[in-house]
């Protein structure tokens, strides 16, 4: 066997045989190794669906390169994965499971997807088994259906062999040292003693480059031998296996195969199988298995089957299948499958360390295993992927993430993989966890909590006596009870006051002596003065924006940098290693503090903005502490706001005269109350962040992980005015030769009455797919709805028209110019 190798694959399921497949296919010299045999994890008990269904753009384009490839294996490894193409048919009960399928069929038309829509009566006529006369309709997938999942694992596994790599089983990491340019990772024999696989006590160091950990259900042990997280933890799947059916027999006589069956309403799925049904439900109070280790006598087992906790799906799937009711179980199936808290897996380079790869945490692995080794691949060798990874990106999740955090969620996770995925959900496992101090204060006023990286944070504000008939956590793909309530807030803003707690924002103090050096190159903007700010971008070294940082400078060479609340940890490690890097080469001395914790934000907005705190600072004359004179827009100020010393920052994401207010955290709730102490005579109101989200379409003000991401560069995003050409920084080449792909634009759109776009939708010009939103929402200054999206650059000009497709429906929309509300900022630099 290798020692010495380009890349290390460490675990032999269907991912991690994929990932050596496509690296192998990119030219690196690659090793696999796993601890017991092929598909001896979660793979062997599988159920091996394809769906291509999916409500994350990325995602979706993962799965759908998976079942691409699944199809041409044969041809090129002369194995047969097994892949039967029956489609899947997703059914629907209410008419808000349409309206589901509805919003994804844009997400797939963006990405290239096929799907029907079928209605009862057609679902009845080509699959007469199938009960319907309670289904409002259904989504049919004709190009995936279900492959075995072992077929295909070895055809990927022979793939990879015939391009050289070197896969050797029986062998178990048991430990990794890197030393600055390599991994040396220990590796030890393993051995057969009593059914049970143990290790011998010879250890082999394999050299590697780099490492992909792709270990499934041993991915905590992996953490501890990393020293990392990774809130990758097994939850409980049964299925069961039906003896055969014989209307199922004798209808497949004349007929082909049926498709999968999914009755999301039910929470199942039911595929054929040898005559019979496999059922696989998605039930309440699946528990969450191995939160530490894999005992080392589980090996390719199950669990006992709990056929209580499953038999409200089983009847159900009688109900929707009538023939099934006569026949008996054959078979059972209780394994481990891995979640992570918000079901999609970790993909990418791991906290804090160099050439380390995570490919953990899938729940549908068979699914994903294909399109993450493409896109993982591309990541490693390129860079970049081609599509924006960041929604997969290991360090979504912080270190403020525990073990019993991650158990509870992923155990949520499981059962709500059929709930309704509306965009305003709000799952409520663990929460709340991290509050900002003004919380009680917020609830009182009748704070509906979203979160946000654990987090909770104000949506809207309701009404705080309901009647008994108002549900606060009704949730819609069209308007929820709460949009009446976030239109008030953000008509509040326009006109009056209102207030934002952004606390969870994320904060970086930087400094030293080389701050400002580094700080030059790594974004693409001009540094601002002492005492202003500036908005700027670092791109990766592809040339995409990375993230979108408000630099604010306190001193030569200190910096005060704010960044999206749900990327903490993502932004520290590429600012950490950014700066290692820096003085690596010879720059100057860097510290670099994650203060995210220590300091609260309030963000005060709206023209009655200035009074509010005129009144706290109790200077009310013309040349007030807080004029543009003294204190102009894009500036940074300490004051002091009556007891508490602020760090205030003249900005405001809504685009109204305002402040964002930087508070130590422990004056929190004194602060509140000291605002609310003047400020309702001023109008002020409290304001969530979904019409924080509106106001900032109305300014045209980007959002990352909407418009800006890692498949964007900040001049196909329209920021040209935040980049200064005349210096050198990183990525900047790179953003210059990839030129104008698509252009983001923003748009008013005349849509339907009782529904606003969301940010998936599909943007058609001419009958033809030409780009997609972003971002949606409602406008207020407009009294219309309002998105922002990627468009052909020919389409870009002010005054195009085009249709936006909601509800399947195409509504005119037209592209506007940036900033359509107050366009030359004069309600922002508005003086005292």
């Amino acid at each position: 066997m290798k020692t010495h190798v380009k890349a290390l694959v460490v675990g032999g399921g269907a991912v991690g045989c994929s990932i050596a497949y496509h690296l192998a296919k990119a030219g690196w010299e690659t090793m696999l190794v796993e601890r017991d045999e092929l598909t001896s994890g979660s793979t062997w008990h599988a159920a091996g669906l394809l769906p291509l269904f999916n409500m994350s753009y990325a995602t979706t384009h993962i799965h759908k390169y998976s079942v691409d490839l699944y199809k041409q294996l044969e041809a090129e490894t002369g194995l047969n994965a097994g892949f039967s193409v029956c489609g899947n048919l997703r059914m629907a009960q209410t008419q808000d499971r349409m309206d589901e399928y509805m919003l994804y069929s844009s997400v797939a038309e963006t990405a290239g997807v096929y799907h029907e829509f079928l209605t009862p009566a057609e679902i009845k006529e080509r699959w007469p088994l199938v009960r319907t006369d309670d289904l409002k309709g259904a989504l049919f997938h004709p190009q995936d259906g279900y492959i075995n999942p072992a077929d295909v694992t070895q055809a990927m596994a022979k793939g990879a062999r015939q391009r050289g790599v070197d896969i050797v089983r029986k062998l178990q990491v048991n430990g990794y040292k890197w030393t600055g340019s390599e991994w040396i990772v220990t590796l030890e024999k393993m051995v057969e003693k009593g059914g049970n696989l143990v290790g011998s006590g010879e250890l082999i160091d394999v050299h590697a480059e780099h490492v992909v950990t792709a270990t499934g259900n041993h991915a905590q042990r992996t953490a501890r031998l990393l020293g990392i997280k990774i809130p990758a933890i097994p939850v409980e799947h049964q299925f069961i296996v039906t003896e055969p059916d014989p209307m199922l027999q004798e209808w497949r006589k004349n007929n082909p195969e049926h498709p999968v069956l999914r009755d999301a309403d039910a929470k199942w799925y039911v595929r054929e199988e040898r005559g019979g049904w496999i059922l696989g439900p998605y039930e309440k109070g699946a528990p969450a298995r191995f939160l530490y280790d894999v005992p080392e006598t589980f090996r390719a087992d199950l669990f006992p089957l709990d056929l209580e906790r499953i038999e409200a799906e089983y009847m159900s799937m009688i109900h929707r299948i009538p023939s099934s009711e006569t026949v008996g179980l054959k078979d059972d199936f209780n394994g481990p499958i891995c979640y992570t808290p918000d079901g999609n897996p970790l993909v990418g380079p791991a906290p804090g360390l160099r050439n380390m790869w995570l490919a953990e945490g899938f729940s549908f692995g068979i699914t994903a295993a294909g399109g993450t080794g493409y896109y993982l691949a591309q990541l490693m060798v390129n860079g970049e992927a081609e599509i924006d990874m960041a929604s997969l990106d290991p360090k979504r999740y912080g270190n403020w993430m525990t073990t019993e955090y991650a158990a509870r969620k992923n155990e949520e996770c499981y059962d709500h993989v059929f709930i309704l995925h509306h965009p305003d959900e709000e799952r409520e496992a663990c929460r709340p966890l991290r509050t900002a101090p003004a919380y009680d204060r917020q609830i009182a006023l009748g704070a509906q909590m979203g979160q946000v990286n654990g987090w909770e944070r104000p949506n809207y504000y309701g009404p705080v006596d309901a009647p008994a008939d108002f549900d606060h956590n009704s949730r819609s793909f069209r308007r929820g009870a709460w949009w009446p309530h976030a239109v008030a807030e953000a008509q509040a803003i326009r006109d009056t006051a209102g207030i934002i707690d952004a606390s969870a924002f994320t904060k970086h103090l930087v400094r030293g002596p080389g701050a400002t050096a580094f700080l030059d190159h790594f974004t693409c903007n001009k540094l601002p003065a002492v005492g202003r700010i500036n908005l700027t971008y670092a791109l990766t070294d592809a040339g995409t924006t990375r993230t979108e940082y408000t630099i604010v400078r306190l001193a030569e060479n200190e910096y005060y940098l704010i960044s999206a609340g749900a990327w903490t940890a993502y932004d520290y490690d590429f600012l950490q290693k950014s700066a290692d890097d820096f003085m690596a080469q010879g720059g100057g001395h860097i510290d670099i503090h994650d203060v995210t914790t220590q300091w609260g934000v309030y963000a005060l907005a709206g023209p009655n903005a200035r009074a509010i705190l005129a009144e706290i600072v109790k200077d009310a004359a013309p040349d007030t502490v807080l004029g543009n004179k003294r204190f102009p827009w894009l500036s940074c100020r300490t004051i002091e706001l009556g007891m508490c010393p602020v760090r205030a920052i003249r900005v405001a994401y809504t685009g109204e005269l305002g402040w964002e207010l930087h508070y130590p955290i422990e004056f929190g709730r004194y602060l509140w109350d000291l605002i609310w102490s003047v400020g309702p005579k001023h109008g002020l109101k409290p304001v969530g962040a979904r019409a924080q989200n509106w106001l900032r379409q109305e300014k045209s003000y980007r959002a990352f992980g909407n418009e800006l991401g890692r498949d964007a560069t900040p001049m196909e995003a329209g920021l040209d005015r935040f980049i200064d050409l005349s210096k050198e920084f990183r990525g900047k080449q790179a953003m210059l030769d990839t030129g104008i792909r698509a252009k983001c634009v923003t748009l008013l759109i005349d849509g339907p009455s009782d529904t606003d776009p969301w940010g998936k939708e599909a943007l058609i010009h001419n009958g033809e797919k030409v780009g997609r939103l972003t971002s949606g929402g409602w406008s207020v200054a407009f009294g219309k709805q309002i998105g922002m999206g990627y468009v052909r650059p020919d389409l870009a000009e002010v005054g195009t028209k085009l249709k936006v497709k909601i509800q399947l429906k195409e509504w005119d929309a037209v592209v506007t110019e940036d900033s359509p509300h107050d366009p030359t900022n004069a309600r922002i630099r508005k003086d005292g």
